[in-house]
């Protein structure tokens, strides 16, 4: 197969190419095409973000004696959404540890849904409002038509169209349900934050401006408890539904499921929004407390138990697909054990920075290689990689070979190289070198070493006394 074929097969196949050896890291940095898609979307994001501060920001009333919204309220906001935000994020990363996903596509994802997603359903969602004709002044939360069946179709869209994108341009990261679950969480945790600020905000200034309001202080903690709290859970559980479809379309062969799968999902994920969107609207006092303890609440249970669950079906994958080649004798047969078992794979990383940065980037890098054959051997018994497969599989061994000397690759039974601490033996300054004090020539005699053997009987004669008479 010659060069060209090759390439034209890795390419079909979204396989990645091996980078060439660069010692310069700046060189390394430089040449990336990652790092030039991070500063492109630091810059896109920042542009949506100024946008949306200063043109939607303003432009919102509560009424028409009122401004918009401004600078103040809406840093105070910030802060008071920025915890839920951490949270979700947090969450979604530590449940992504098989094989996690670069900080660029994180980021990306993350601000895509603060950023992007946000101004696209706000303008679609005031463009339906102003055509259904509704009361108000045209602002989506002012209506219930449009927050029941328009909302929540355009702002999944909005939501998982990033998931979407790195499909086709990077589906070769999307190895299982799992990692485009993480993505889809990402990015509606990131919707919700930007979402948040714009609420909380309008109550700030609403608060503080209307008498009607009352307690000010009081108004915002309750919606600061409701939507950060309560009900945080709602945008990431709805596009996590969007994340399984497309999951399940790219670890498919069959074409009918690839279209059919992230269709159902975006339903799903539809569907639920608008089902939450008609109970917050119209249940009231008891109802709302039944769905919410009665429908919400075992969902988000379930949702957990399925992550969890993906979670420990991806350790048996990685270890089934990785005993292929301990068969072919290409792995040792601890491999699979250790790649399978995220408290060994933990493990091995704490005992490998205890003994220097150079084994635990080995150990990281081991780690990674070994991942990503397993998912390139599960995507080749599941027919998505053809023979253009074999060279990416030879690099990865190879790969691994060579880290194996300096990485930890089975740490059971190692401790951690750590410092000991030990209290300060005491200073012995040896035998006194005499005669005397004063050195040689002084005057004192030297101390007698020899122990002293007593007489047998006492110093003074026990006879003696006064004389008698």
């Amino acid at each position: 197969m010659t060069d060209s074929v090759a390439e034209l097969a890795r390419r079909r196949n979204a396989i990645p190419s091996e980078p060439e050896p660069v010692a310069d890291l700046p060189q390394r940095i430089l040449r990336s095409g990652w790092t030039w898609l991070l500063l492109g979307g630091i810059i896109l994001y920042a542009a949506a973000a100024t946008w949306l501060l200063t043109d939607i920001a303003s432009s919102l009333k509560i009424d028409a004696d009122t401004t918009g919204l401004n600078v103040s309220a809406m840093r105070q906001s910030a802060w008071l959404a920025l915890p839920t935000v951490v949270f979700w994020t947090v969450v979604f990363l530590l449940a992504d540890r098989y094989r996690p996903q670069r900080f660029v596509i994180w980021f990306l994802t993350l601000g895509w849904g603060g950023a992007i997603a946000v101004i696209f359903s706000y303008y679609i969602n005031t463009w339906a409002a102003d055509h259904l004709a509704i009361g108000g002044n045209g602002n989506p939360a002012s209506s219930a038509r449009v927050a029941i069946f328009v909302a929540p179709f355009v702002e999944e869209a909005a939501k998982a169209s990033v998931i979407f994108l790195i499909a086709i341009f990077a589906r070769y990261r999307l190895t299982s349900k799992v990692s485009t679950m993480v993505l889809a969480g990402l990015s509606a945790a990131g919707f919700a934050f930007t979402e948040n600020i714009l609420y909380y905000a309008r109550v700030i200034i609403f608060a503080s401006t209307s008498i009607e309001a009352g307690d000010a202080e009081a108004a915002l903690n309750q919606i600061v408890w409701l939507r950060g709290f309560w009900t945080a859970f709602g945008h990431p559980l709805f596009t996590m539904m969007t994340g399984i479809g497309i999951a399940v379309a790219l670890r498919t062969h069959s074409k009918v499921v690839r279209i059919l799968a992230p269709l159902i999902g975006y339903l799903a994920a539809s569907f639920l929004h608008m089902f939450y969107n008609s109970q917050a609207t119209f249940a009231q006092g008891t109802m709302q407390l039944i769905m919410y303890f009665g429908v919400a609440v075992p969902m988000v249970l379930s949702a957990v138990v399925y992550v969890v669950r993906q979670i420990l079906l991806e350790g048996r994958r990685i270890r089934s697909r990785l005993v292929d080649y301990t068969q072919l004798g290409w792995l040792p047969e601890t491999d699979p054990l250790v790649m399978a078992k995220l408290r060994l794979r933990l493990w091995a990383l704490m005992v490998a920075i205890t003994r220097g940065l150079k084994p635990f980037l080995a150990t990281v890098r081991l780690q990674r290689a070994l991942t990503e054959l397993a998912y390139l051997r599960d995507g080749e018994v599941r027919g998505l990689y053809d023979r253009a497969a074999i060279a990416r599989e030879r690099q990865l061994v190879e790969l691994a070979r060579e880290l194996r000397p300096t990485a930890i690759s089975d740490p059971r039974g190692m401790k951690l190289d750590l410092p000991r601490w030990r209290r300060a033996k005491p200073v012995s300054f040896g035998l006194p070198n005499y005669p005397g004090p004063a050195g040689i020539g002084g005057n004192w005699p030297a101390p007698v070493t020899t122990p002293q053997v007593g007489s047998g009987h006492s110093a003074v004669d026990p006879n003696w006394g006064p004389p008698r008479g």
